[in-house]
């Protein structure tokens, strides 16, 4: 009797624990995995019966300190709807729902009258309060339902990076951007709160199993808000100032290829961007568009120079002011000569076109192409972005010494941005190209997170080219850029102009009187940590680029290095 009564006893106390741990395992469910889904159940009245609401991951901006902000996310509030055939008098409806909220009678009577059509939208996006007094009406045939949308709490920042979501088709999915981009992962399964408990959790079970599942989760980017916001401020004032066609920056560290920041004009509000008439706005030129960049190309034909051992900074040349390349006269900017003993410094220092000829020549077309050919130009640079293009260098490949020397001074080929400052970080880093990417994480909902990894590999350029470069281009900064009046005193910037002549893809040739102003520079130059590149096609009034850019480059140079408290270098 005593232990079947132990035995009973201790079946009754295992039952209790199991019940126990499954009311836990419930409670837990409801109050934190599902807690918002639960939460909802006061507003059950408003959810629309004929479809479910649309849910999406979050896209986060990261502060410096790892903080994150929302870049992309929902809001939530409540949509009228009427039922033309329940609606009895639809003139007294109109009357009472536009005294609480602005509508245009016209509208509203055409969808009354579609008495075949049981759903028909009068009004979207109200506030619960609003919600409230259209519900209280109790008017027959008219509605109010819950509803969120996509939600960007930085208006324009960083508009074509982020993308947005919009219908292709009948499909609502990410159409531009990172929202394009990582789609599968921001979307979500049409989710119904109302789910059965032990149902879902064998569902979830099953999910495991499934071995090409896509983890929907949200993405974490690497751009700070505040560099991005202060680098769009100073793309905008030039904008203004100059009345450029068009402009773009890029804020990158060279060493790892994170992007802090980068920024287009013209730009547009994601919260309005159905307002866009041209929609080639909607589209990042960072990566999708190609240019004739320039001088800015000069540092990579001449640290492939110096790495093939045929010239020095100190190699001297006879600067006439133009030379004659198959019958094809190349000048200076100035079109003045400089003279005997002109060094390779100064060919950088004064972007110097015959110089760049004369470092072609001596490099010869095979070893020129087969060192710009390791930076990949030319190639995507893999970034974490839709619809990325490649450079156009076709010229490469032909046989005429023409279209290198063109190319020893950045015209002739077209690159994208993007592809540009990964082949100038290498100068900066070592001899590494780096991937440029904008993701740092995905933190998936089951509470994983998946850190997202690039590739690196090498270029040509040794360590020690590399650091002779950096050292030139610091020159360029100290001594050439406004006569030496930019030079920071406690910390190295390795820099470079560019003006390039605009392609004429009508009638061939170029442009005259229009221009691509390009800057680029890296710093602090030894162990950098950011690499800037900014560019502006055709500014108005206003001749190079270091008049169009030094001021812009300066202040942000300045910011960053203020703002990430980095040490001086010297």
């Amino acid at each position: 009797m005593k232990s079947s009564f132990l035995f009973r006893t201790r079946i009754l106390f295992f039952c209790i624990f199991i019940f126990a741990v499954v009311l836990v395992t419930k409670l837990f469910f409801v109050q934190i995995v599902r807690g918002n889904s639960y939460s909802e159940l006061a507003d059950r009245q408003y959810y629309t019966p004929s479809s479910n609401i649309f849910e999406r991951g979050t896209i986060y901006f990261q502060k410096k300190n790892g903080e994150l902000h929302s870049a992309a996310t929902q809001n939530l509030g409540y949509k009228v709807a009427i039922n033309p055939a329940k609606l009895s008098n639809a003139a007294e409806a109109y009357r009472k729902i536009s005294a609480l909220l602005p509508l245009k009678e016209e509208d509203f009577m055409v969808k009354a009258g579609k008495t075949d059509d049981p759903y028909e939208e009068v009004a979207t996006r109200l506030s619960r309060a609003t919600a409230d007094q259209i519900s209280a009406l109790s008017f027959p045939g008219v509605s109010v339902y819950k509803e969120k949308w996509r939600f960007y709490p930085g208006g324009s920042l960083a508009a074509q990076t982020l993308g947005f979501v919009g219908y292709k088709g009948d499909e609502l999915s990410g159409r531009y951007g990172l929202e394009r981009q990582y789609d599968n992962i921001l979307r979500r399964d049409k989710d119904n709160p109302y789910v059965n408990f032990f149902a879902e959790v064998f569902s979830s079970i099953n999910k495991k199993f499934l071995k090409n599942e896509i983890k929907q989760g949200d993405v974490v980017t690497t751009i700070e808000p505040e560099v991005q916001s202060f680098l769009e401020k100073e793309l905008k004032g030039v904008e203004a100032k100059y009345n450029a066609e068009r402009m773009g920056g890029i804020i990158m560290n060279p060493k790892t290829g994170v992007i802090y920041a980068l920024g287009a004009t013209p730009d547009f509000d994601l919260n309005n961007f159905s307002k866009v008439k041209n929609a080639s706005v909607f589209g990042n030129p960072l990566v999708e568009n190609v240019l004739e960049f320039g001088s800015v190309v000069k540092p990579l034909v001449m640290a492939a120079a110096l790495d093939a051992g045929v010239v020095t900074a100190e190699t001297t040349y006879n600067d006439a002011g133009s030379v004659v390349v198959e019958k094809k006269e190349i000048f200076n900017f100035d079109k003045k000569g400089r003279g005997p003993g002109t060094t390779m410094q100064k060919v950088l220092s004064e972007s110097l076109n015959t110089g760049m000829v004369f470092v072609f020549q001596k490099l010869g077309r095979d070893k020129m192409r087969d060192y710009l050919f390791a930076y990949s130009i030319g190639d995507k640079t893999g970034i974490d972005l839709p619809n990325e293009t490649s450079g156009l260098i076709s010229n490469l490949n032909s046989p005429r010494n023409i279209e290198y020397a063109n190319a020893a001074f950045g015209q002739g080929i077209a690159l994208t941005p993007m592809e540009l400052v990964r082949a100038l970080a290498s100068l900066g880093n070592g001899g590494n190209l780096v991937t440029p990417h904008l993701v740092e994480k995905i933190k998936y909902e089951d509470g994983t997170e998946k850190i997202m990894e690039y590739p690196v590999v090498r270029t040509k350029i040794s360590e020690a080219t590399s650091e002779e470069i950096t050292r030139m281009l610091v020159k360029v900064m100290d001594e050439a850029l406004r006569g030496g009046q930019a030079k920071l005193p406690h910390y190295s910037v390795a820099v470079k102009t560019g003006t390039a002549q605009v392609a004429d893809n009508v009638s061939g040739g170029y442009y005259e009187d229009r221009h691509t102003h390009s800057f680029f520079g890296y710093f602090p130059a030894y162990d950098p940590q950011f690499i800037i590149l900014l560019y502006a096609v055709n500014p108005q009034g206003v001749r190079y680029a270091s008049e169009t850019w030094a001021d812009p480059f300066l202040r942000i140079t300045k910011f960053l290095l203020n703002y990430y408290e980095v040490p001086p270098d010297r």
